[in-house]
This record gives structure tokens, C-alpha cells and sequence, in this order.
């Protein structure tokens, strides 16, 4: 969740740009200016990151723990679908 013109989720959209370079995934950045509900609930708290759900940063993205979590949950996702396609193939 972010804001226009804020300092904050700039640098944290370069983070995460600099991480998706180097490790594909997919991403929604959502504006809370977009509804009266995201900016009551996230004003002054943004940016904040969530991955596969999870809140994963708020303020700042360190890098070297972004890629981590990101590897992670990649990880993860590739073995609940390797157990998903052995169950289909019993």
C-alpha cells in the first residue's frame, strides 16, 4: 500500500524493483488514495509491504531481507504445487 508523492514508498518501489529485476514475482501496488477505506486505514502508515498476504514492512523494504522473504514464499509455492500435482497424479 503506498501514496503518491511520498518519499517513503518511492525508495521502497526501488527496492522492490531492484529485487524483481533479479528475481521474478508478481506485484499490486495499491494507492490508498483510491478509496476512502484504504486511507483511513493506511494513512501514515505507508508504505506497507505485504507478500503472498503476510505483512512483510512497514516504512522501510530492506533489500537483502525482501529477497529472503521473497525466495521464501517462492519456495514454498513450488512445493505446495509439486504436492498438489502428486496428489492429482495418485
Amino acid at each position: 500500500y503506498a501514496k503518491k508523492k511520498c518519499c517513503l514508498c518511492d525508495e521502497a518501489k526501488k527496492v522492490i524493483g531492484r529485487v524483481r529485476d533479479e528475481i521474478p514475482f508478481q506485484m499490486k501496488e495499491v494507492d490508498i488514495s483510491s478509496s476512502v477505506e484504504l486511507a483511513r486505514r493506511y494513512d501514515g502508515h505507508v508504505p506497507t509491504i505485504f507478500i503472498n498476504g503476510k505483512k512483510a514492512f512497514k516504512f522501510k523494504v530492506d533489500e537483502v531481507e525482501f529477497k529472503k522473504r521473497v525466495r521464501k514464499e517462492i519456495i514454498k509455492s513450488g512445493i505446495s504445487k509439486a504436492a498438489a500435482k502428486s496428489d492429482i497424479l495418485r
